[in-house]
């Protein structure tokens, strides 16, 4: 069996999983996107997953990024991690979109470098992101806390270089209950239409996720199978 091969068969079961899932909620699989995680996987994985169809994947490490993106400009690179401030001049420049924005300074620091990128040539249009919402105050795993959300996102909805495009959110392990990231994607879809994006669920979350209304699912494992750290 070839990775090809191996790939293409843990997508059908993701999907079927997704398509399983949205039918028990009343959705449309169609309107859930599958944002492929690929920290940690070499270009080659990168490469297939371009040939199977996908133009987004997700990473968290800035550096691993960064020479991923240089090497496969016609991918889009999703920051799905934690970002430093001072690394973001460096994010700003090759992140398609940012889903972890959890305070106002990372925001401004972001808003600043897109600028810098778009003066240079080294990005195409703003810098979209994401307020990434804290479901239980835990720094570990990042995220704004609850009240911090919308005056975020309307920070981030009036920055000159940068777009608000929705809410993420990652659960503490053995948690599946995405109630208050729902409740908060309600009044932000109010607030600036429906056209933004709930960025929840993985691999072992995906169908909890998309009966709370995400419409995109991070999902590493299940599609890339298993790995050793680093």
């Amino acid at each position: 069996m070839t990775r090809r091969d191996d790939l293409v068969a843990n997508l059908t079961l993701v999907r079927d999983r997704i398509a399983r899932a949205a039918a028990a909620a009343g959705r449309d699989a169609e309107e859930i996107q599958l944002l492929p995680v690929t920290k940690f996987r070499p270009i080659e994985d990168i490469e297939l997953l371009f040939e199977l169809g996908f133009r987004e994947v997700g990473e968290n490490r800035d550096q691993e990024a960064r020479e991923k993106a240089a090497a496969l400009p016609g991918m889009n690179f999703h920051m799905i991690g934690q970002v430093q401030t001072k690394k973001a001049n460096s994010v700003a420049r090759w992140a398609h979109t940012v889903q972890s924005v959890d305070s106002l300074k990372l925001a401004q620091a972001l808003n600043k470098g897109a600028g810098l990128a778009l003066e240079t040539s080294k990005r195409e249009g703003r810098l979209r992101c994401m307020v990434q919402m804290s479901i239980d105050g835990d720094p570990g795993r990042g995220g704004a806390v609850e009240a911090a959300v919308e005056p975020l996102a309307e920070w981030i909805a009036e920055a000159e270089f940068l777009e608000f495009v929705g809410l993420m959110c990652v659960l503490p392990v053995g948690d599946h209950m995405f109630d208050s990231a729902q409740r908060m994607f309600a009044k932000l879809c109010a607030c600036y239409g429906d056209s933004l994006d709930f960025s929840a669920g993985m691999s072992q979350d995906l169908e909890q996720a998309i009966f709370a209304g995400s419409t995109i699912v991070r999902v590493g494992t299940g599609i890339m199978g298993p790995r050793d750290l680093p």
